[in-house]
């Protein structure tokens, strides 16, 4: 049976998702294949995303991609996350992972509309409120706010009812929207705010794209996910698919059948699949790269050993497994990066590096300090690491 090393593993992450600079892409599109979705939960780790792995593209080129030839698209799908996927990915996502999700959704908000006494039958009330929107956006793209405003099904609120801290009334209209969305009805258009911020116009999916091609079927959308993960992060295991699909271990070993995946075996004695004709990736120089929150690269296996010493874990990740910002010298993550007050870019290093990898990382400091020309990025998901490195 074939051999993976971890050390091939990592030549990989620089040729495949574009990290090396000799290996650097030149337009969203071509980066958002190379890792087959970007992760968009936090609205700037898709221009930053881009950003560390092309040359010549600015902020504003991503959002030229994202809302003008909108060859990319946003699109909740794996795990109830938020990714921007390749335009002809869509289907895929739709009758696979956005489906299972979509199915779930449907579930807990019907429970919480009829738990919460707005209707007595909360999926009559999620079909009726779904209409209302669709029949809404038919006379032309909307905010969330707007969408509260003009459609009265859209009004309600729910929680708050409690003294707890965290017990706050929130809206249901973004549940509606969210449900819409996972079924590829409605879509996330022109985005309302800066670029770091997620300040989505919503719009219906045939205003947006022109033309909409139907959902791929269970089995055949999630073969052609696996398809594009084994492309980008093979090789990796079923669980590390798994994971990342967000579905069941039935599927996955489907769809592995299904795209004739080869076992091969990694470092550790693990069994890793990849693609029958995946060639062997060779050495590469040693490369500096810094990711942002949530990175596409970071995410995209559940086991990390190969390019993440566990003890750096709970520094960089929080409970949930959520990643904050990251620093790479040569395959392997070393530690993280925040901004000062005036947008420069900082290192925090977890583990010592040779004077060549410090140099490497200075200057992907300075190359993402004026790629951001004074742009200061707000977390959500803010890691141990960031917050210490932050402190005066």
């Amino acid at each position: 049976m074939r051999h993976v090393s971890d050390s091939e593993r990592r030549s990989r992450i620089a040729v495949r998702h574009a990290l090396a600079p000799a290996h650097r892409l030149d337009s969203t599109t071509a980066v958002t294949r190379a890792m087959t979705v970007l992760h968009a939960t936090e609205a700037a780790t898709v221009h930053l995303a881009v950003a560390a792995r092309s040359e010549g593209v600015t902020p504003e080129d991503v959002d030229a991609e994202l809302y003008d030839a909108r060859q990319v698209v946003k699109q909740l799908a794996m795990r109830r996350t938020l990714f921007v996927f390749p335009r002809d990915l869509l289907p895929a996502a739709w009758g696979s992972a956005s489906a299972r999700v979509a199915t779930s959704e449907r579930k807990r908000i019907a429970k919480a509309i009829a738990g919460a006494g707005i209707a007595p039958d909360g999926e009559a009330w999620l079909d009726a409120a779904r209409e209302a929107v669709l029949a809404r956006l038919a006379v032309g793209p909307a905010t969330t706010s707007e969408l509260r405003a003009e459609v009265p099904e859209l009004a309600g609120m729910i929680g708050g009812d409690t003294d707890k801290t965290w017990d706050r009334p929130v809206s249901v209209a973004p549940w509606v929207l969210t449900h819409l969305g996972l079924e590829g009805r409605t879509l996330r258009g022109r985005n309302a705010g800066h670029w770091r911020l997620n300040k989505p116009t919503w719009t219906t999916a045939a205003d947006w794209l022109g033309t909409v091609p139907e959902p791929l079927g269970d089995a055949e959308g999630y073969a052609a996910l696996v398809r594009s993960w084994l492309a980008t992060f093979g090789p990796g295991t079923a669980a590390d698919i798994q994971w990342w699909l967000g579905s069941t271990k039935t599927a996955v070993t489907r769809a592995l059948a299904d795209v004739a995946a080869v076992e091969v075996t990694l470092d550790g004695g693990a069994t890793g699949w990849l693609l029958p004709e995946d060639a062997d990736e060779g050495p590469v120089d040693p490369w500096a790269a810094l990711l942002p929150t949530l990175d596409p690269t970071v995410m995209g296996w559940k086991s990390r050993d190969f390019y993440l010493d566990p003890a750096h874990v709970p520094y960089l990740f929080d409970t949930n497994g959520n990643a904050g910002t990251t620093a790479w010298w040569d395959g392997r993550i070393v530690g993280c990066w925040v901004q000062d007050d005036e947008g420069v870019v900082r290192l925090s290093l977890l583990e010592d590096v040779p004077p060549d990898g410090r140099d490497a990382l200075d200057h992907e400091a300075r190359r993402l300090t004026e790629w951001l020309d004074g742009t200061v990025i707000g977390n959500v998901y803010a890691s141990r690491q960031m917050k210490q490195a932050k402190l005066p």
